[in-house]
Order: C-alpha cells, then structure tokens, then sequence
C-alpha cells in the first residue's frame, strides 16, 4: 500500500497493490493498513450506488465518530471531507478530490470528519468500510452548500439530486457550538 497524497491532517489518498497479472483481484489485508497508519479495526462494510448528480452528505456522528476507508468501484464522484475535530489543526477545513473507479484508488477518512460527495458520472457503486456502528440518533448533516466552506462542487449545471436529511443540513457556525455543547 502506498500513500499517494496527505489531503489534510491524517486524510489519506493510497494505491493499493494490485496484481498485473490478468483476471486481477485486489486484497486489503490488516498489516498494509496498520503500516501507513490506519490502525482502527472496521466493524461494517458498506455498499451505495447513486445516479449522476446525486449529492450525498455531508455526514458524521456526533457520538461514535466512524473513521471510513473508501472506494469507487464503478463510476466517478467528487468526494468532499470536511476535519470536524476542534482539536485539530485543520479544524474546519476542506478537502476534496475526484474517486474514478478505473484508478483504483482508496481514500482514508479519520474519525471526526463529516463526508459526501457528488456523483459525476451515469451511475456510481461506492464501498466503504467503517470504524463504528450507524448511530442514527447521533447522525448529523453539515450543509453541503454552506458558503463559508466554499466547496467548489464540479456539477452546477443543474441542482443536486438531496435526500430530505441532506436538505436539512446545518452550517459550519450552528455545528460548531453543537460540537462544543457534546465535549467533542
């Protein structure tokens, strides 16, 4: 596993090795992790499939924070992270970068980021592996259009495809006294 990129404090871009060899298959074992970092152990897999102009996030738990490692297995997205930890050096800061399914690549989000993304191409298959258990209860949704994170989303064409949670979403200011009101 080689790191391709350090985004922000501990948000990583890696390459796994994949094989050269024809009919390929890509494994992720436990010590290539551990040895550029990821340390925590994953509890679930998840799988999400979206259609072009889909806009998903952005997502964190206030409680149980989930660290993610991602994939695009089919498709292309704009993924976007945003560190949420108020202890953190790049507190309130973004990063963002284009996942194409035929690059391979794999992105490591720490806990105590929120996550989205936007889905570029005609449908998109997503895989991620999480830290911790859903949490609905300590759900919450940072709003993906807040002006104070400027994220220069590529498709504003036409509006984003929003779940109901994700039009509910709240700014960066309103989330920062409600992290400071749980002690994060």
């Amino acid at each position: 596993m080689e790191i391709v990129r350090t985004l922000l404090n501990d948000l990583l871009l890696l390459r796994p090795r994949i094989p050269a060899e024809a009919g390929r298959a890509l494994a992720i074992d436990r010590a290539a992790l551990v040895q550029v970092g990821i340390v925590q152990p994953f509890v679930q897999d998840n799988h999400s499939r979206s259609t072009r102009d889909v806009l998903r996030g952005l997502h964190y738990q206030i409680q149980h924070p989930q660290g993610k490692l991602v994939r695009v297995i089919r498709g292309e997205i704009f993924d976007v992270m945003v560190d949420l930890r108020l202890d953190s050096p790049t507190f309130g800061r973004c990063a963002d970068l284009h996942l194409v399914a035929e690059d391979g690549l794999l992105l490591w989000i720490p806990p105590g980021y929120a996550h989205g993304f936007q889905v570029l191409s005609a449908q998109a298959d997503f895989l991620y592996s999480v830290t911790d258990y859903r949490y609905p209860e300590h759900e919450r949704t940072l709003l993906w259009s807040d002006p104070t994170l400027a994220i220069p989303w590529p498709r504003t064409d036409t509006p984003p495809i929003l779940s109901p949670k994700d039009e509910q979403g709240i700014p960066l200011a309103e989330t920062v006294v409600m992290l400071e009101a749980q002690g994060r």
